[in-house]
């Protein structure tokens, strides 16, 4: 059993609770509601983006499988599979979590997917192949939620 502690050891005590909560604080950001809600939103409008066609009928859904229906070039399949990553999955793991990491996750991969999906338009374009609204929709949405990652990631002090 120990005796009462001396004022070192409750100092020491202290400094490492201090420490952890420090470390703790470091890791997390801390979201603004306005800001929030519009990555929220833009989550939200990225789903709907990939139920609606992309081509040929076929929806986001479809691209992202492969299924017949789907059938489409590398550049629309791989923005589907990076907006479902970065768009999607990194935005909802940032707002639970609240994690500086899955914020820049979502700065980086969603500019990535930005860039992508810019040319899965162009190429659906250039191609001669219908070009679906769900497409449109979910490039804006991404570029939403870049740029709102980028100024939430950035703001760390």
């Amino acid at each position: 059993m120990r005796g009462p502690m001396t004022d070192s050891e409750d100092f020491a005590e202290l400094r490492k609770e201090i420490d952890q909560v420090e470390r703790q604080a470091k890791r997390t950001i801390e979201l603004l509601p306005r800001r929030a809600m519009v990555q929220a939103v833009a989550v939200f409008v990225l789903i709907v983006g990939l139920v609606l066609p992309w081509m040929n009928g076929a929806s986001g859904l479809s691209v992202l499988i492969g299924d017949e229906a789907g059938r489409a070039s590398w550049v629309p399949r791989l923005f589907a599979v990076t907006s479902l990553l970065f768009g999607v999955l990194a935005s909802a793991l940032t707002l639970t979590t609240r994690r500086w990491v899955f914020a820049w996750a979502g700065a980086f991969g969603g500019w990535f997917a930005s860039v992508d999906g810019v040319l899965a338009i162009w190429s659906r374009q250039s191609s001669g192949g219908d070009l679906g609204i769900g497409l449109v929709i979910a490039v804006v949405a991404v570029v939403v939620l870049a740029a709102n990652w980028f100024r939430t990631a950035w703001s760390r002090d």
